[in-house]
């Protein structure tokens, strides 16, 4: 009798893809709603204006993605909780008070907290990052995990600082444009240069299962 696979085995994985727009999605929502709403010339009042309704929708569309989040892909992680509470908190008191700096300091807050707690990890032995993203490294060696955990937490500090210094010299909608084109990409990018180290610690790739398929085969 042919053995049947169940159906946990056959279930595929998550696209990247969707990790990614819930991760950017409200980011994405909130520049569109604030150009929606910018006055085409210098205004005080609309662009306060704009910047609520478009924070208002970032705070929606965060909410959102979290709930996609539990529901599509089957877990929420511990990053995007805090970032959602985050929005929705700071989001509120942008909108109570007027003041957009409010949201502008979300960012700050997130990177430094993360940044600081995976490098107190790290100098503790603990690799903190092996709760978020153990499914996304399997074969990942303990000292792997511990310089992953190490150099994400020093590229989350130069994020906040960075954040800091664009919200400081930066107008609100050169900011919200840097979230996109600077953020996303400096992202993407620091994940790359750090698949060499992985490779070196063990990451599973796949060549196990390519290997034993093709002595199967023979």
């Amino acid at each position: 009798m042919a053995e049947t696979e169940s159906p946990t085995e056959t279930k595929p994985a998550p696209s990247g893809w969707l990790n990614v727009a819930v991760d950017y999605g409200p980011l994405i929502v909130f520049l569109a709603v604030y150009r929606y709403n910018a006055p085409a010339e210098p205004n005080a009042a609309s662009e306060l204006l704009a910047i609520i309704y478009g924070t208002g929708a970032f705070m929606v569309a965060a909410v959102a993605a979290l709930l996609f989040s539990k529901f599509r892909l089957g877990k929420v992680s511990p990053m995007l909780w805090l970032s959602t509470a985050l929005i929705v908190g700071f989001g509120a008191l942008t909108i109570f008070f007027g003041d957009p700096v409010f949201v502008q300091l979300k960012p700050t807050i997130i990177y430094s907290f993360f940044g600081v707690a995976l490098l107190a990890g790290f100098f503790t032995g603990r690799a903190l990052l092996k709760i978020l993203l153990e499914a996304a490294f399997e074969g990942l060696t303990e000292e792997g995990w511990l310089k992953l955990s190490r150099n994400w937490g020093v590229f989350f500090l130069a994020l906040a600082a960075l954040n800091e210094g664009l919200r400081t010299y930066m107008d609100f909608e050169g900011w919200l444009w840097a979230k996109l084109w600077v953020f996303l990409p400096l992202t993407f990018l620091f994940t790359f240069t750090q698949l060499p180290m992985l490779l070196k610690h063990g990451l599973d790739v796949g060549q196990n299962e390519d290997g034993e398929e093709g002595s199967k085969s023979e």
